[in-house]
């Protein structure tokens, strides 16, 4: 443990900052499955409703840098991709 008090300050924010981005990449990875078995109940409606969401998420921590830019749109552009392919 650190000695220094701001090191120690940095440490306790180093924590809550781990805590968050854990919580955000969890929500990120609940929403993207919640999208794919929409999409494999055949339930179109819901399966671009989750998109929205799950969009929103990936765009948010890639906006925290939790995510890099191009990582981000690859997730969305595939989830878009399939979401697409079933509602024809």
């Amino acid at each position: 443990m650190a000695n220094i008090k701001s090191a120690k300050k940095r440490a306790k924010q180093n924590e809550v900052r781990q805590l968050k981005n854990v919580s955000r990449r969890s929500d990120i990875k609940s929403a993207c499955r919640k999208v794919l078995e929409a999409l494999e109940k055949k339930d179109i409606d819901n399966a671009k409703s989750f998109l929205r969401d799950a969009e929103s998420k990936i765009s948010r921590a890639k906006g925290k840098k939790l995510l890099k830019k191009n990582t981000a749109s690859r997730k969305v552009g595939r989830l878009a991709k399939k979401v697409a392919k079933a509602s024809k």
